[in-house]
Protein backbone atom coordinates (compact mmCIF):
# COMPACT_ATOMS: atom_id res chain seq x y z
CA UNK A 1 0.00 0.00 0.00
CA UNK A 2 1.23 3.49 -0.78
CA UNK A 3 -0.47 5.08 2.17
CA UNK A 4 0.49 4.89 5.82
CA UNK A 5 -1.20 2.00 7.66
CA UNK A 6 -2.60 4.61 10.01
CA UNK A 7 -4.56 6.11 7.13
CA UNK A 8 -6.10 2.90 5.79
CA UNK A 9 -8.74 0.36 6.78
CA UNK A 10 -6.39 -1.43 9.18
CA UNK A 11 -5.33 1.73 11.04
CA UNK A 12 -6.84 0.94 14.43
CA UNK A 13 -5.80 -2.69 14.27
CA UNK A 14 -2.21 -1.71 13.47
CA UNK A 15 -2.29 0.74 16.36
CA UNK A 16 -3.35 -2.08 18.71
CA UNK A 17 -0.54 -4.23 17.38
CA UNK A 18 1.93 -1.44 18.04
CA UNK A 19 0.74 -1.12 21.63
CA UNK A 20 1.40 -4.83 22.16
CA UNK A 21 4.84 -4.63 20.54
CA UNK A 22 5.74 -1.55 22.55
CA UNK A 23 4.84 -3.40 25.75
CA UNK A 24 7.08 -6.24 24.55
CA UNK A 25 10.03 -3.85 24.50
CA UNK A 26 10.28 -2.60 20.91
CA UNK A 27 11.91 0.79 20.55
CA UNK A 28 10.32 3.82 18.91
CA UNK A 29 12.72 3.43 15.96
CA UNK A 30 11.74 -0.21 15.48
CA UNK A 31 8.05 0.68 15.58
CA UNK A 32 8.62 3.49 13.08
CA UNK A 33 10.44 1.12 10.72
CA UNK A 34 7.62 -1.41 11.04
CA UNK A 35 5.00 1.23 10.31
CA UNK A 36 6.92 2.34 7.22
CA UNK A 37 7.26 -1.25 5.98
CA UNK A 38 3.58 -2.03 6.51
CA UNK A 39 2.70 0.92 4.30
CA UNK A 40 3.96 -1.23 1.41
CA UNK A 41 2.08 -4.39 2.40
CA UNK A 42 -1.35 -4.85 0.83
CA UNK A 43 -4.15 -5.21 3.35
CA UNK A 44 -7.36 -7.23 3.50
CA UNK A 45 -9.80 -6.08 0.84
CA UNK A 46 -7.14 -5.50 -1.81
CA UNK A 47 -8.10 -7.70 -4.81
CA UNK A 48 -4.48 -8.72 -5.45
CA UNK A 49 -4.61 -10.83 -2.28
CA UNK A 50 -7.31 -12.98 -3.88
CA UNK A 51 -5.69 -13.36 -7.28
CA UNK A 52 -3.83 -16.47 -8.39
CA UNK A 53 -0.26 -15.86 -9.41
CA UNK A 54 1.59 -16.53 -12.63
CA UNK A 55 4.89 -18.45 -12.67
CA UNK A 56 8.19 -16.60 -12.60
CA UNK A 57 9.77 -17.07 -16.04
CA UNK A 58 12.64 -14.59 -16.09
CA UNK A 59 15.33 -14.85 -13.43
CA UNK A 60 17.18 -11.59 -13.77
CA UNK A 61 18.44 -8.65 -11.75
CA UNK A 62 14.92 -7.25 -11.49
CA UNK A 63 13.72 -10.43 -9.79
CA UNK A 64 16.68 -10.42 -7.42
CA UNK A 65 15.98 -6.80 -6.53
CA UNK A 66 12.32 -7.60 -5.85
CA UNK A 67 13.28 -10.53 -3.62
CA UNK A 68 15.72 -8.33 -1.69
CA UNK A 69 13.03 -5.68 -1.26
CA UNK A 70 10.58 -8.28 0.02
CA UNK A 71 13.09 -9.61 2.55
CA UNK A 72 13.75 -6.09 3.82
CA UNK A 73 10.03 -5.37 4.16
CA UNK A 74 9.44 -8.69 5.91
CA UNK A 75 12.23 -8.04 8.41
CA UNK A 76 11.26 -4.42 9.09
CA UNK A 77 7.59 -5.39 9.50
CA UNK A 78 8.70 -8.06 12.01
CA UNK A 79 7.27 -10.83 9.89
CA UNK A 80 8.73 -14.24 9.15
CA UNK A 81 7.31 -14.62 5.65
CA UNK A 82 6.04 -12.54 2.76
CA UNK A 83 4.53 -13.45 -0.61
CA UNK A 84 4.58 -11.37 -3.78
CA UNK A 85 0.80 -10.65 -3.79
CA UNK A 86 1.27 -8.91 -0.44
CA UNK A 87 3.41 -6.31 -2.20
CA UNK A 88 1.08 -6.06 -5.18
CA UNK A 89 2.79 -8.55 -7.51
CA UNK A 90 0.78 -11.46 -8.93
CA UNK A 91 3.79 -13.71 -9.40
CA UNK A 92 4.75 -16.97 -7.75
CA UNK A 93 7.43 -15.70 -5.40
CA UNK A 94 7.81 -15.85 -1.64
CA UNK A 95 10.44 -15.17 0.99
CA UNK A 96 10.75 -16.33 4.57
CA UNK A 97 13.15 -16.43 7.48
CA UNK A 98 12.76 -18.62 10.56
CA UNK A 99 14.73 -17.56 13.62
CA UNK A 100 18.32 -16.55 12.92
CA UNK A 101 18.58 -18.56 9.70
CA UNK A 102 19.38 -16.87 6.42
CA UNK A 103 16.35 -15.75 4.40
CA UNK A 104 15.01 -18.15 1.77
CA UNK A 105 13.65 -17.08 -1.60
CA UNK A 106 11.34 -19.49 -3.42
CA UNK A 107 9.93 -18.98 -6.91
CA UNK A 108 7.30 -21.29 -8.38
CA UNK A 109 7.15 -23.49 -5.27
CA UNK A 110 5.27 -26.79 -5.31
CA UNK A 111 4.65 -29.21 -2.47
CA UNK A 112 5.99 -32.66 -3.39
CA UNK A 113 5.08 -34.25 -0.09
CA UNK A 114 3.11 -33.38 3.01
CA UNK A 115 2.79 -35.57 6.07
CA UNK A 116 -0.42 -37.13 7.26
CA UNK A 117 0.26 -35.87 10.76
CA UNK A 118 -0.87 -32.30 11.27
CA UNK A 119 -1.09 -29.82 14.09
CA UNK A 120 -3.10 -26.73 14.88
CA UNK A 121 -1.37 -23.48 15.77
CA UNK A 122 -2.25 -19.80 15.84
CA UNK A 123 -1.24 -17.79 12.80
CA UNK A 124 -1.22 -14.09 12.03
CA UNK A 125 -0.64 -12.28 8.75
CA UNK A 126 0.93 -8.96 7.81
CA UNK A 127 -2.04 -8.37 5.49
CA UNK A 128 -4.65 -9.00 8.18
CA UNK A 129 -3.92 -6.51 10.93
CA UNK A 130 -4.43 -7.78 14.46
CA UNK A 131 -6.09 -11.02 13.28
CA UNK A 132 -4.92 -14.36 14.65
CA UNK A 133 -6.69 -17.64 14.01
CA UNK A 134 -6.02 -21.34 14.57
CA UNK A 135 -4.89 -23.11 11.40
CA UNK A 136 -4.40 -26.85 10.94
CA UNK A 137 -1.43 -27.77 8.71
CA UNK A 138 0.77 -30.80 7.97
CA UNK A 139 3.80 -30.93 10.25
CA UNK A 140 6.27 -31.94 7.52
CA UNK A 141 6.52 -30.88 3.88
CA UNK A 142 8.93 -31.27 1.01
CA UNK A 143 8.86 -28.32 -1.39
CA UNK A 144 10.57 -27.90 -4.74
CA UNK A 145 11.02 -24.54 -6.45
CA UNK A 146 13.58 -22.17 -7.95
CA UNK A 147 16.00 -19.78 -6.30
CA UNK A 148 16.60 -16.26 -7.62
CA UNK A 149 19.06 -17.57 -10.22
CA UNK A 150 16.58 -20.09 -11.61
CA UNK A 151 18.30 -23.10 -10.06
CA UNK A 152 16.04 -25.85 -8.73
CA UNK A 153 16.03 -26.17 -4.96
CA UNK A 154 14.35 -28.68 -2.69
CA UNK A 155 13.47 -27.95 0.93
CA UNK A 156 12.58 -30.50 3.60
CA UNK A 157 10.81 -28.58 6.34
CA UNK A 158 9.04 -29.34 9.57
CA UNK A 159 7.42 -27.46 12.42
CA UNK A 160 7.41 -23.68 12.12
CA UNK A 161 9.33 -23.65 8.84
CA UNK A 162 6.81 -25.99 7.23
CA UNK A 163 3.96 -23.84 8.53
CA UNK A 164 5.49 -20.61 7.19
CA UNK A 165 6.07 -22.10 3.75
CA UNK A 166 2.49 -23.37 3.56
CA UNK A 167 1.13 -20.02 4.77
CA UNK A 168 3.04 -18.11 2.08
CA UNK A 169 2.17 -20.64 -0.62
CA UNK A 170 -1.49 -20.10 0.25
CA UNK A 171 -1.02 -16.44 -0.67
CA UNK A 172 0.15 -17.53 -4.13
CA UNK A 173 -3.26 -19.20 -4.61
CA UNK A 174 -5.27 -16.27 -3.23
CA UNK A 175 -5.95 -18.11 0.05
CA UNK A 176 -5.86 -16.30 3.41
CA UNK A 177 -5.68 -17.70 6.94
CA UNK A 178 -9.30 -16.76 7.58
CA UNK A 179 -10.24 -19.24 4.83
CA UNK A 180 -8.66 -22.03 6.87
CA UNK A 181 -10.07 -20.97 10.24
CA UNK A 182 -13.06 -22.46 11.99
CA UNK A 183 -16.43 -20.95 11.15
CA UNK A 184 -16.58 -19.09 14.47
CA UNK A 185 -13.04 -17.70 14.23
CA UNK A 186 -13.57 -16.69 10.60
CA UNK A 187 -16.80 -14.88 11.50
CA UNK A 188 -15.10 -13.05 14.36
CA UNK A 189 -12.09 -12.09 12.23
CA UNK A 190 -14.26 -10.79 9.40
CA UNK A 191 -16.35 -8.77 11.82
CA UNK A 192 -13.22 -7.15 13.27
CA UNK A 193 -11.83 -6.40 9.81
CA UNK A 194 -15.12 -4.89 8.60
CA UNK A 195 -15.52 -2.80 11.74
CA UNK A 196 -12.03 -1.38 11.25
CA UNK A 197 -12.86 -0.74 7.60
CA UNK A 198 -16.10 1.01 8.54
CA UNK A 199 -14.47 3.24 11.16
CA UNK A 200 -11.79 4.27 8.71
CA UNK A 201 -14.33 5.36 6.11
CA UNK A 202 -12.61 3.17 3.52
CA UNK A 203 -14.50 0.67 1.40
CA UNK A 204 -12.38 -2.22 0.13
Amino acid sequence: MSESPHDGPASEAHAREEETLEQAGLSADELKARRKALAHVRQWGDPVLRSETRPVEIFDEELRAEATRMIELMDEALGIGLAAPQVGKSVSLLVYRVGDARPIVLANPEIEYSSDDAETAQEGCLSLANVQVDVDRPVHVRVVGKDVTGETIKIEASGLEARVIQHEMDHLDGVLIIDRASKDQRREALRALREAESRSGYAA
